[in-house]
Protein backbone atom coordinates (compact mmCIF):
# COMPACT_ATOMS: atom_id res chain seq x y z
CA UNK A 1 0.00 0.00 0.00
CA UNK A 2 1.36 3.40 -1.40
CA UNK A 3 -0.37 7.01 1.09
CA UNK A 4 -0.53 9.49 -1.02
CA UNK A 5 -0.31 13.17 0.10
CA UNK A 6 0.27 16.01 -1.83
CA UNK A 7 0.97 19.96 -1.17
CA UNK A 8 -0.46 20.94 -4.55
CA UNK A 9 -3.91 19.82 -2.92
CA UNK A 10 -5.44 21.19 0.52
CA UNK A 11 -4.25 19.80 3.79
CA UNK A 12 -6.16 17.03 5.05
CA UNK A 13 -8.31 18.12 7.79
CA UNK A 14 -7.84 15.15 10.12
CA UNK A 15 -5.47 12.46 10.73
CA UNK A 16 -5.84 10.79 6.48
CA UNK A 17 -4.32 10.98 3.98
CA UNK A 18 -5.27 12.28 0.22
CA UNK A 19 -5.36 8.79 -1.13
CA UNK A 20 -4.30 5.73 -0.62
CA UNK A 21 -2.76 3.22 -3.38
CA UNK A 22 -3.41 -0.43 -3.37
CA UNK A 23 -3.53 -3.25 -6.38
CA UNK A 24 -3.80 -0.51 -8.98
CA UNK A 25 -6.35 1.07 -7.72
CA UNK A 26 -6.54 4.58 -5.93
CA UNK A 27 -8.53 5.27 -3.55
CA UNK A 28 -8.91 9.12 -2.83
CA UNK A 29 -10.45 10.69 0.18
CA UNK A 30 -13.42 12.48 -0.09
CA UNK A 31 -12.45 16.43 -1.06
CA UNK A 32 -14.09 19.60 -0.54
CA UNK A 33 -13.85 23.22 -2.32
CA UNK A 34 -10.75 24.33 -0.56
CA UNK A 35 -8.02 26.38 -2.20
CA UNK A 36 -4.33 26.00 -1.50
CA UNK A 37 -5.00 27.85 1.68
CA UNK A 38 -7.54 26.12 3.02
CA UNK A 39 -10.16 28.52 1.87
CA UNK A 40 -14.09 27.41 0.86
CA UNK A 41 -13.15 28.80 -3.01
CA UNK A 42 -16.97 30.15 -3.04
CA UNK A 43 -20.37 30.08 -1.54
CA UNK A 44 -21.75 29.07 -5.16
CA UNK A 45 -22.22 24.98 -5.54
CA UNK A 46 -20.78 25.53 -9.24
CA UNK A 47 -17.75 27.02 -8.39
CA UNK A 48 -17.88 24.18 -5.31
CA UNK A 49 -18.21 21.23 -7.84
CA UNK A 50 -15.43 22.75 -10.23
CA UNK A 51 -12.62 22.96 -7.35
CA UNK A 52 -13.67 20.23 -5.86
CA UNK A 53 -12.32 18.51 -9.31
CA UNK A 54 -9.52 20.40 -9.69
CA UNK A 55 -8.41 19.55 -6.54
CA UNK A 56 -9.15 15.49 -7.59
CA UNK A 57 -7.12 15.98 -10.48
CA UNK A 58 -3.86 17.10 -8.68
CA UNK A 59 -4.98 14.00 -6.13
CA UNK A 60 -5.12 12.00 -8.84
CA UNK A 61 -2.32 12.54 -10.92
CA UNK A 62 0.20 12.58 -7.66
CA UNK A 63 -0.85 8.76 -7.12
CA UNK A 64 -0.38 8.14 -11.02
CA UNK A 65 -3.89 8.00 -11.85
CA UNK A 66 -5.97 10.47 -14.19
CA UNK A 67 -9.60 11.83 -13.85
CA UNK A 68 -9.97 9.70 -17.51
CA UNK A 69 -9.20 6.54 -15.23
CA UNK A 70 -11.71 6.96 -12.68
CA UNK A 71 -13.50 4.01 -12.14
CA UNK A 72 -16.42 5.17 -9.39
CA UNK A 73 -17.29 8.35 -7.89
CA UNK A 74 -19.19 9.18 -4.80
CA UNK A 75 -20.62 12.51 -4.53
CA UNK A 76 -22.21 13.97 -0.88
CA UNK A 77 -24.50 16.89 -1.67
CA UNK A 78 -25.65 18.87 0.95
CA UNK A 79 -28.77 20.27 -1.01
CA UNK A 80 -30.43 17.41 -3.67
CA UNK A 81 -31.69 20.87 -5.14
CA UNK A 82 -28.45 21.52 -6.13
CA UNK A 83 -27.98 17.82 -8.13
CA UNK A 84 -28.27 19.52 -11.75
CA UNK A 85 -25.77 22.57 -10.77
CA UNK A 86 -23.49 19.88 -9.52
CA UNK A 87 -24.16 17.88 -12.46
CA UNK A 88 -23.62 20.64 -15.00
CA UNK A 89 -19.93 20.68 -14.03
CA UNK A 90 -19.38 17.23 -13.59
CA UNK A 91 -20.44 16.60 -16.75
CA UNK A 92 -17.45 19.12 -18.29
CA UNK A 93 -14.75 16.72 -16.54
CA UNK A 94 -16.51 13.27 -17.63
CA UNK A 95 -18.14 14.12 -20.91
CA UNK A 96 -16.82 10.93 -22.65
CA UNK A 97 -15.33 8.33 -20.20
CA UNK A 98 -18.71 8.06 -17.84
CA UNK A 99 -17.94 6.10 -14.50
CA UNK A 100 -20.03 4.57 -12.73
CA UNK A 101 -21.35 7.32 -9.64
CA UNK A 102 -23.89 7.66 -6.62
CA UNK A 103 -25.12 10.56 -5.39
CA UNK A 104 -25.64 11.08 -1.93
CA UNK A 105 -27.84 13.81 -0.16
CA UNK A 106 -26.05 14.18 3.18
CA UNK A 107 -27.42 16.20 6.61
CA UNK A 108 -23.82 18.19 6.69
CA UNK A 109 -20.37 18.78 5.11
CA UNK A 110 -17.23 19.99 7.00
CA UNK A 111 -16.90 23.78 6.88
CA UNK A 112 -20.64 23.37 5.78
CA UNK A 113 -19.61 23.09 1.89
CA UNK A 114 -21.99 22.23 -0.49
CA UNK A 115 -20.71 19.36 -2.02
CA UNK A 116 -17.73 16.72 -1.33
CA UNK A 117 -16.75 13.83 -4.14
CA UNK A 118 -14.46 10.86 -3.65
CA UNK A 119 -12.89 8.48 -6.21
CA UNK A 120 -11.96 5.28 -7.26
CA UNK A 121 -9.58 5.15 -9.77
CA UNK A 122 -6.85 2.89 -11.85
CA UNK A 123 -3.50 3.75 -11.84
CA UNK A 124 -2.25 4.14 -15.59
Amino acid sequence: MKVVNTSKAPEALGPYSHATVVNGLVFTSGQIPLNLNGEIVSDDVKEQTKQVLENLKVVLNESGAHIDSVIKATIFIADMNEFQNINEVYGTYFAEHQPARSCVEVARLPKDVKVEIEVIAEVK
